[in-house]
């Protein structure tokens, strides 16, 4: 398929798909909303694919957030439509069966916090800013960066980010929890390339069954949370990889992992 708004390739199992907007720093309008749908259509039919990367195009901005031109032009009832579009988009990200990497290589205010929050983790580079500034245009985040957020980094933080719109440094994000890692600019793309590599040597029925059992827990108590664990659990073996990982480690040899979900 062709994208306008969006770059996706694949190689060696790790798919990426790269925000191409970059005269307007990649803000999300409908048009690349609708186009990181049907890309996540190909990964989720493609059994191959085991990581998923996003980042941005250009040098200044992962996604600077939605498209201003846009939002000054709805109603209530469009910028409902809007915030649902966008969250059922980014939701994806969080309900793919596969790990969502984000590699934030400049601005990622607003709706590009709110899409790197849904990733399960995030690297950025020194010169990435992280905010929601949407209560300096008299309205709040609508693609979910009032729930994500808090559950990250805790609800008092969360809200001091949200009530002054302010921009954070790569580094305070890291020290807050909201990034794992912060790399100079130039090795951004090596450093997460070498995190999906080593992700993707592993099963990717395990790997699903890890991402939905942490998911899945968060939202509930512990008890019913080691329960979703314990179920996941024991589905990791109705997939040969179980077999052969433990089968290698007592041979002394890298497992080779085939296991499929769709077939």
């Amino acid at each position: 398929m062709t994208y306008e708004n969006i770059m996706f390739q694949t190689e060696d199992s790790i798919a990426t798909i790269t925000f191409n907007r970059p005269k307007a720093l990649n803000a999300l309008n409908n048009s690349l909303l609708t186009e990181l749908s049907q890309a996540l259509d190909e990964i989720s039919a493609n059994e191959d694919i085991k990581v998923l990367i996003l980042t941005g195009a250009g040098e200044k901005a992962f996604i600077a957030g939605a498209d201003i031109s846009e939002l000054a032009t709805c109603n209530s009832l469009q910028a409902k439509v809007f915030s649902k579009k966008g969250q059922a988009v980014i939701s994806r990200l969080q309900e793919l069966s596969i790990p969502v990497i984000a590699a934030v290589n400049g601005f990622a205010l607003g709706g590009g916090s709110e899409m790197a929050l849904a990733c399960d983790f995030i690297y950025a580079s020194e010169k990435a800013k992280f905010g929601l500034p949407e209560i300096t245009l008299g309205i709040i985040p609508g693609f979910g960066g009032t729930q994500r957020l808090p559950r990250l980094i805790g609800a008092a933080t969360a809200k001091e980010m949200i009530f002054t719109g302010k921009m954070i440094s790569a580094t305070e994000a890291r020290e807050i929890g909201m990034v794992n890692k912060v790399c100079p600019p130039e090795s951004l793309m090596a450093e997460v390339l070498k995190t999906a590599k080593e992700i993707a040597a592993r099963g990717k029925v395990s790997l699903r069954a890890a991402k939905q059992a942490v998911n899945s827990g968060l939202n509930v108590d512990i008890v019913r949370g080691c329960e979703i664990e314990c179920d996941a659990f024991a589905l990791c073996y109705a997939s040969p990889d179980a077999k052969e990982g433990t089968t290698a480690f007592l041979e002394k040899r890298k497992a080779d992992f085939k296991g499929k979900l769709l077939k």
